[in-house]
């Protein structure tokens, strides 16, 4: 059993100390991840990597509210889970006219042309997330590591205990149903 999996056991029992011996554990990959979500971000976006990491590990680690962890996959699937839902929270913050939704935020030190995804575009995917989740919550599954922890398919694959060749048909089959969701309905990507 490795030190991630044995602590998270003790997580899941109620201990408070482990909480503290996973951080230093699972920081540089969680880090990694949310670095890597951020770089596909809007520039100006007032949300940080190191503060994403600590917002999902705080779900992810809440005593109150323990959870059971099967592996270590599972635990960083869920972290993948709680990053989609913290950048969903932010993208829908920015979406509000009050927090400035109607204008766009220009960082005039860095003038970029940027590919990047405006907020209502976030909040259809995970509108079309939630639908794929409830036809094959797996298939949702992968989509969010793929998406939103920036995991490799077969690291998805291996995370969910799913063969190379099912993740990649399941893959390409979330692509193209999450395309039709979410730029049928309105004005396609640019």
């Amino acid at each position: 059993m490795s030190d991630v999996t044995r602590i998270l056991s003790q997580i899941e029992g109620g201990d408070p100390a482990a909480a503290q011996q996973l951080l230093p554990l699972v920081y540089d990959e969680l880090r990694k991840l949310a670095a890597a979500k951020l770089a596909q971000e809007k520039p100006g976006n007032t949300l940080q990597a190191t503060a994403l990491v600590h917002d999902a590990y705080l779900r992810l680690v809440d005593v109150e509210k323990a959870q059971h962890w099967n592996s270590r996959g599972h635990f960083f699937g869920a972290a993948a889970e709680a990053m989609r839902r913290i950048l969903v929270e932010s993208a829908r913050r920015r979406a509000q006219l009050k927090h400035g939704g109607d204008r766009q935020r220009v960082d005039l030190d860095a003038i970029e042309v940027a590919i990047d995804i405006p907020p209502d575009q976030v909040l259809r995917l995970n509108e079309a997330l939630d639908s794929l989740s409830d036809r094959d919550p797996t298939m949702a599954k992968l989509v969010t590591m793929r998406c939103f922890a920036g995991l490799t398919i077969e690291q998805a694959a291996h995370a969910l205990g799913l063969s190379s060749r099912t993740a990649y048909r399941d893959w390409e089959f979330a692509q193209a149903w999450l395309y039709r969701e979410v730029c049928s309905v309105r004005q396609p990507l640019d």
